[in-house]
């Protein structure tokens, strides 16, 4: 018997192998349904919990205005903006109800195809995935969107941002409320030249600094474009707002006079003029604090990118807010009282209407379903996540900043009161009204680099300047980040410091500040000449 046994082993074994398949198939095809429909399950209550918690940030913060505001009201008025708003979240709501049901039409017009393909090949041994494939493929992805790319969205914080703290980059200057550092190249064989013209970048408040070094090890950050070109680079950051108590109650002026000091210190340190270079809205930060008059003698050149000139052109954010019933269009519906007392806008909730204004492409099931497409199996294989989309959505995740209510109040006032027929900005400085014309004065070179596929700050906010003034200008492909993320890489299309355009019209913003440091070393050097 055991010879037989033997002699067909081979034959034995395949048929318990067979056995196996057919009859364990429908336990792991369950096994793997489960884990689908509960990675599901985690996921969607994840994505909304995104919403979820800045709304009950925003209901506590409503609360707390009405009850400042109710008592004033007329009843009427009253009433008529509580309707006024039930009928703008009904819209809200609706677009994200629409978006939800789009999203799930298109997964089932994708995947029910192939789900009856799977059942019919289980059914007739047809060659091509089979249910239990299906299933498992379903499973896979589901725990790729759920469990895999949180944690490679975890794993990429070293590798994101400046990390000061590691002491890399020099400290040169502080204020009460700021932190300047010094920039170093990430090309080792690259020295910084001490007599090159300097910049000096201000970041966005409620985006935080690091997305302006998003990831150096990877040769893609907007700063270290300028630094790795042997510019003397310098960034200023914000001392942690929570406890600054000089920063939750700064004034717009103390921003414009620190900005002062820390320019006159980067002038001293290398004999030039410098280059004041916002980002977003640091950019309009910059442009207002120029048109004070605080920075003549230490500025010569100004820099923005992708900055709202003048927010109510913006057909967004500023349309948003056009929506909104006048009486909660307000700031202190998003406004935050610290354990001291001090009041600062709520950057969570901040980055939170961002969303809700794109509801249509943000709403937490659209979100889902488009991580679950980008992470999806392809050719047998698991998607692999890149570093580019992981530092995106840990910038998202972790690098929302609250905000001084005077700086959010400048923002605010941009976004719902127009540049007046003159040039003159909804903002005043020292008492002072600021109006483009200065800028064209006192002949101070101007680029604006702005994103051809800005949803946030759209190309007619950005150029807003342009009905007023002659200003150089420069169009990126892509969108808000692209600058500081697609093209910051070197050997990009449209790396920073190249030409490029169909004629070579345009140049990038650190091509733009190396020219001006060679006109300026050109003038000195004929200016000495012409004195011997």
């Amino acid at each position: 018997m055991n010879a037989a046994y033997e002699a067909n082993r081979g034959l034995y074994e395949s048929m318990m192998e067979s056995f196996s398949e057919r009859y364990l198939a429908p336990f792991r095809i369950a096994v793997n349904q489960f884990a689908a429909t509960q990675n599901s399950i985690v996921g969607l209550s994840k994505y909304a919990n995104e919403y979820l918690v800045p709304y009950m940030l925003a209901t506590n913060y409503f609360a707390e205005a009405e009850k400042q505001r109710f008592s004033e009201s007329d009843p009427m008025e009253l009433l008529q903006s509580y309707v006024d708003l039930l009928e703008f979240n009904w819209n809200i709501t609706a677009k994200n109800l629409i978006a939800s049901i789009r999203v799930l039409n298109d997964y089932s017009n994708k995947e029910l195809q192939n789900a009856l393909e799977a059942i019919l090949n289980t059914l007739f041994l047809n060659e091509g995935e089979d249910l239990e494939g299906f299933v498992e493929r379903q499973s896979k992805m589901l725990e790729q969107v759920t469990m895999v790319y949180p944690k490679a969205i975890s794993d990429i914080a070293p590798e994101f941002g400046f990390h000061f703290e590691q002491g890399g980059n020099p400290l040169v200057a502080e204020s009460d409320r700021f932190l300047v550092y010094q920039v170093l190249p990430t090309d080792k064989s690259v020295t910084v030249r001490k007599d090159a013209k300097p910049i000096l970048i201000l970041p966005p408040y409620v985006l935080g600094a690091n997305i302006l070094a998003f990831l150096p090890g990877e040769n893609r950050s907007y700063t270290h474009c300028f630094a790795n070109q042997g510019v003397p680079t310098y960034i200023r950051v914000l001392k942690p707002i929570d406890e600054t108590p000089a920063l939750q109650q700064m004034t717009l002026e103390e921003d414009a006079l620190d900005t002062k000091d820390f320019c006159g210190k980067i002038m001293e340190l290398h004999g030039k003029p410098v280059t004041l270079n916002g980002y977003c809205q640091g950019g309009f930060v910059a442009i207002c604090n120029y048109l004070s008059g605080e920075l003549d003698g230490v500025v010569d050149a100004l820099l923005t990118c992708v900055s709202p000139m003048d927010g109510t052109r913006s057909k967004g954010l500023s349309g948003f807010l056009k929506g909104l019933p006048q009486r909660f269009n307000h700031l202190d519906y998003g406004t935050k009282t610290l354990e001291n007392g001090n009041k600062v806008a709520d950057g969570k909730l901040m980055g939170w209407v961002y969303k809700i204004k794109s509801i249509e492409s943000e709403a937490p099931l659209v979100a889902f379903y488009r991580d679950m497409m980008m992470l999806k199996p392809r050719n047998g294989k698991e998607a692999k996540i890149s570093k580019t989309a992981a530092a995106l959505n840990y910038w998202l995740q972790n690098e929302r900043m609250d905000l001084p209510l005077t700086i959010t109040k400048m923002s605010f006032e941009s976004y719902n009161i127009p540049i007046t027929d003159d040039g003159t900005l909804p903002i005043t400085l020292f008492g002072r009204k600021l109006n483009f014309h200065r800028i064209a004065e006192k002949q101070i070179p101007w680029l604006i680099c702005y994103g051809e596929r800005d949803d946030l700050v759209e190309k007619e906010t950005a150029l807003a300047p342009l009905d007023f003034i002659d200003v150089e200008i420069a169009p990126f492909p892509k969108g808000h980040v692209a600058m500081a993320t697609s093209w910051s890489d070197p050997r990009s299309e449209y790396a920073l410091h190249t030409r490029f355009g169909e004629n070579k019209q345009y140049r990038g913003p650190v091509r733009y500040h190396l020219d001006l440091d060679q006109a300026l070393s050109e003038k000195t050097s004929t200016e000495a000449t012409d004195q011997q």
